[in-house]
């Protein structure tokens, strides 16, 4: 099982084997690691583990106690190769340089997160109650972090500031050429109308007006986006990841610095389209993959505003169709071969900031794993089964799972009262949606469930070009209407999106991380600009 691992074969043909890892090097410590081998000589000449299938039936405690001595000396083992002075954060992806920075200024050691790199991955049998304890920090492994590691992070952030301008030089340049094509398609057009115009009018037909023209309009929401910053983001296929999925360490390596505060964005910003093919695969969080379906897509996402106004568009390629084996006909919602939807929050709601709208996702929800099989409610509608909702509408979520408790909380809801006050208060999450195949839009909110009706409106104009679908919105930025946001110029809010696409309905979409939306602001992912 140690053969095909990181530390037998790697791209730099540095091999650690056994002994690297459980013999220590320092003799007093090697001496006392020998004497306590013993034991195990002992019971190898007893027969307890002296096949494969009784060596599995101990792997889990035998692992217990390697985990165990790992932490006691601070992975003293791991240290002899891997160094906190000599790591260099610039050459290590978003996710891993913020986990090592996480671990150093908090206490952490190797072990706590790098458990089956060499072995069968038997720390996934742990309860939530032993990993945690086994995981969590000790301050007195908290240490100053090394001016070698700033130094990298420094070289890791001018990396990506550089590439980010890159990335938006080449889309200004793509967007300058699609509008240059237009308009010279646009000008051959008025050259041949012209032309023919001026034919017929050389000869005139009788009964026939003289000189008649049509009117002109503008189509979408009358902007000039060609000078608009725009930001490609990558919508995921999520699965069945989850709000609590995310927050189980069993599930996802990142929840305990999701915990401590970190962004979804942090770490995953440019690993979207990697997570999404792990989940489209079955690979992880998914039990009822599509074959064919992408695992992710681009988005070019851009904002502008006016006075009164929001203004944003998405453009992205459109997909080939994967037939879904498990619906008759292949198509999830035959009526609507694209969806849209956008959601917008304030920070009063809990994990808006980090996650965006994924805070609306939770593990009990309809094709969820932990959905009931007939729910009932005297105060929400079930006709379409547990929809989306916030935490704030209930009194407990179960987060953890401890004890074979399912995960979520749909039957815990407030009272009228309370969820008043919580929709009073600004604790709820805009909803924006548009649905291309019947070609209407919605405009409502989620609290207790999704309701999508009740807001000010919002105009959408869509339409398919040159293999892509472009959405544009127009939403005003005052609204007096329960469940909508009032934007302010001098504010950030939280803002994520989903997109269904290829006739697909409920969790079978793509969502994007949690990102957030000011006017003006440079120091925010999407900037509307003023027009």
């Amino acid at each position: 099982e140690y053969r095909g691992t990181i530390h037998d074969a790697n791209r730099s043909g540095v091999r650690a084997g056994c002994p690297d890892c459980h013999v220590p090097r320092p003799w007093l410590h090697k001496v006392v690691r020998k004497i306590q081998a013993s034991s195990e000589l002992f019971h190898k000449a007893m027969g307890t583990v002296n096949t494969p299938e009784k060596f599995d039936r101990h792997r889990l405690t035998m692992a217990k106690r390697v985990w165990d001595a790992m932490k006691q000396t601070d992975s003293r083992e791991c240290r002899n190769c891997h160094d906190w002075e000599t790591m260099d954060p610039s050459m290590q992806r978003p996710r891993a340089r913020k986990q090592h920075l996480n671990a150093i200024q908090n206490g952490n050691t190797c072990i706590d997160c790098h458990k089956g790199i060499a072995h069968k991955p038997v720390h996934k049998e742990l309860t939530d109650e032993e990993a945690e304890e086994l995981n969590k920090p000790w301050p007195a492994y908290a240490r100053e972090v090394p001016a070698s590691f700033m130094a990298g992070l420094a070289r890791a952030e001018a990396a990506e500031a550089e590439e980010e301008a890159r990335r938006k030089a080449e889309a200004q340049r793509a967007r300058e050429a699609k509008l240059a094509a237009k308009e010279a398609e646009k000008q051959r057009i008025e050259a041949a109308v012209a032309q023919a115009l001026a034919a017929f009018q050389a000869t005139p037909q009788a009964g026939a007006p003289i000189g008649a023209g049509a009117a002109s309009s503008t189509a979408g929401t009358g902007i000039d986006w060609s000078d608009v910053p725009a930001r490609e983001i990558t919508l995921l296929y999520p699965g069945q990841a989850s709000m609590e999925w995310s927050l189980r360490g069993r599930d996802h390596g990142g929840a305990r610095p999701f915990r401590a505060g970190d962004r979804c964005f942090d770490c995953h910003d440019r690993e979207a389209a990697e997570m999404g093919r792990k989940i489209v695969t079955g690979e992880k969080a998914e039990e009822s993959p599509i074959p064919g379906k992408r695992g992710s897509i681009p988005v070019t996402v851009q904002a502008a505003h006016d006075d009164d106004h929001l203004y944003m568009r998405c453009e992205w390629p459109e997909g080939e169709h994967a037939p879904v084996p498990f619906v008759e006909g292949g198509k999830m919602d035959p009526a609507n071969p694209m969806k849209l939807a956008l959601m917008f929050a304030t920070d009063e709601v809990e994990y808006a900031a980090q996650s965006g709208c994924w805070g609306t996702c939770h593990h009990d929800a309809r094709s969820m794993p932990h959905a009931p099989e007939s729910p009932s409610h005297e105060a929400l509608d079930l006709t379409q089964g547990i929809t989306k909702y916030l935490k704030e509408s209930r009194t407990k979520v179960e987060e953890k799972g401890r004890r074979g408790k399912k995960l979520g909380g749909w039957d815990k809801l407030k009272g009228g009262d309370e969820l008043k006050a919580e929709l009073e208060a600004g604790r709820f999450m805009e909803l924006l949606r548009y649905k291309a195949g019947e070609g209407t839009s919605e405009d409502g909110h989620i609290l207790e469930q999704r309701i999508m009706s009740g807001g000010q409106g919002a105009a959408f104009f869509a339409r398919q070009e040159g293999g892509s679908w472009v959405v544009e919105v127009k939403r005003r930025l005052a609204s007096d209407q329960a469940g909508d946001l009032s934007l302010a110029l001098d504010q950030v809010y939280n803002f994520g999106f989903a997109i269904h696409d290829d006739y697909s309905d409920s969790r079978f979409h793509h969502v994007s991380l949690g990102y957030r939306l000011g006017f003006d602001n440079d120091a925010v992912e999407i900037n509307a600009a003023k027009q």
